[in-house]
């Protein structure tokens, strides 16, 4: 499965090569857009929303769309920590039986 991050294209670093700088969550990072220029230069995407995926732009998203993106990933973040905190406490106790076989 392919995960697609949201990011905002902030500026563009490498016109010739299609290298904009995202906004991933606060986090700036060199992506190619050249999957998302659509005939376009690379500096009229300064401010679209685009789905990231190993350092590609795969397709344009409409800010709405990434701000509930970015809204369920946080919740899936969220639910990962408590369930790896579940198990965390699940080991711990197992660990305190007296009579384990190892």
């Amino acid at each position: 499965m392919c995960l697609g991050i949201p990011g905002q294209i902030t500026e563009i670093k490498d016109n010739a090569n299609c290298i904009a700088l995202v906004n991933i969550s606060g986090v700036h990072r060199p992506v190619n857009i050249a999957c998302v220029l659509e005939g376009q230069k690379p500096e009229a995407c300064i401010g679209e929303w685009v789905l990231v995926h190993v350092g590609f732009a795969m397709s344009r998203i409409d800010a709405d769309e990434a701000t509930k993106t970015l809204a369920l990933l946080a919740e899936i973040g969220e639910l990962q920590e408590e369930l790896d905190a579940m198990e965390a406490s699940s080991a711990s106790q197992e660990g305190e039986r007296p009579n384990e076989i190892r």
